[in-house]
């Protein structure tokens, strides 16, 4: 039998301060061949991590560099040495922000670039990155077809009344309207539950993305009802740095006052709010449950973080008409046993009920067997949604 040379594609996952990339051999089915991960980019401590599939590390080297597109030469380098650069068939981008015309996955042209460039306000910490590293790639591989994945996308089916603001109508159809986000880890984890739950994936449930960005999904058939984030990833949920909701009256209050100009108020409200700006200590949970017994504000940081994802629950409780299912993911959501126990404290009303051993082994279920609403605990994995996506658009290019 004739050995087939598998072929690649490369995802790319531009955060704020980090870069996240994997690399999928395709032949028949994908398969996760390399991890790549970029910590503190643009920063004289950026730091390169790749691992194998079976997380052996191959590389763990600092960048030493800060410049722009370092953290992509010294990809690239590695995988060119490795002799991977040359079996790429192709690139999916993570995307967070769609707008109201991109609901699908699309194969990325100088016309859609132009339209990224002008949807970058609406996400300056993601998209500009984003743009920056799906031009590197066309310098290198400027016959590689590159397909971008909206975040956006997987909300697409939210219905008016979850869609609109408040305000004069003529800016609703201008495009000022709720999105939602975490759409790609959204789709994978209702996947995911269309393997493993049968039925019960159809039904009533919540998905709780937690991390340094967090929201919250309703989903009733596989599809999303409501979210907690909205015209940016902003809204809703105290996250590590961002504030999630906060009275439109206060900013304006605070800006009438001096205290923040416009651009001022961006940093404020993305960059030194939610965990980090309650605790005045760090944006993450894991140094503020170490600091909680000893200092009240880490306490209360936690305590806010908890208590507003457990309003939000209710909150979509009521939107469903019941519930069926939660769902954690991400970072804090598959790995903190104690924010999944605070949050489920006050959710008994609704059926909610963990089992504590299970819980803090953080297995796949963590509800008690007599628990009327299960309760999941789901690794989310953006990487293998994103290579089913620039399959799907390249396989219907060829159609």
């Amino acid at each position: 039998m004739r050995n087939v040379q598998p072929r690649s594609i490369l995802t790319m996952n531009r955060g704020s301060g980090t870069l996240k990339a994997a690399l999928y051999e395709v032949s028949e089915a994908p398969r996760l061949a390399l991890t790549i991960y970029v910590e503190r980019t643009g920063t004289p401590d950026a730091r390169l991590r790749i691992k194998n599939a079976e997380s052996a590390t191959l590389l763990d080297a600092a960048i030493g560099n800060s410049e722009t597109n370092a953290d992509l030469e010294a990809i690239f380098t590695w995988l060119s040495e490795q002799g991977h650069a040359s079996e790429l068939m192709a690139a999916g981008h993570r995307l967070v922000h769609g707008g109201p015309r991109y609901t699908a996955p699309q194969r990325i042209t100088e016309e859609l670039l132009a339209e990224l460039h002008k949807l970058a306000p609406l996400d300056p910490d993601h998209t500009p990155e984003a743009i920056r590293g799906i031009r590197f790639l066309t310098q290198l591989f400027p016959e590689l077809p590159q397909v971008a994945c909206f975040d956006t996308a997987f909300h697409g089916s939210l219905p008016t009344v979850a869609r609109m603001y408040a305000l004069p109508r003529k800016f609703y159809e201008e495009g000022v309207r709720r999105y939602g986000f975490h759409g790609l880890s959204c789709e994978y984890i209702v996947r995911e539950l269309q393997a493993t739950e049968g039925d019960l994936a159809g039904g009533r449930v919540i998905v709780l993305h937690l991390g340094s960005g967090s929201s919250m999904t309703a989903i009733r058939n596989g599809k999303s009802v409501d979210t907690s984030m909205g015209f940016t990833p902003l809204e809703g949920l105290v996250m590590g740095t961002r504030s999630g909701d906060v009275d439109p009256g206060a900013i304006l209050y605070l800006q009438g006052h001096g205290h923040a100009s416009p651009e001022g108020m961006d940093t404020l409200l993305n960059k030194q709010s939610g965990l980090l700006g309650v605790s005045g200590i760090s944006a993450d949970v894991r140094d503020l449950l170490q600091k909680e017994a000893s200092d009240s504000r880490a306490a209360e940081a936690i305590e806010l973080f908890c208590y507003r994802a457990r309003k939000y629950v209710g909150a979509y409780a009521a939107a469903l008409g019941g519930l069926d299912m939660l769902v954690f993911s991400a970072g804090i959501g598959e790995n903190s046993p104690v924010i999944r126990e605070r949050i489920c404290e006050g959710l008994q009303f609704l059926g909610v009920k963990l089992d504590h051993s299970l819980n803090h082994k953080n297995a796949a279920s963590i509800s008690d067997p007599h628990s009327r609403v299960k309760v999941r605990v789901i690794h989310t994995d953006e990487d293998s949604v994103i290579v089913q996506h620039v399959l799907a658009v390249l396989g219907g290019e060829k159609a």
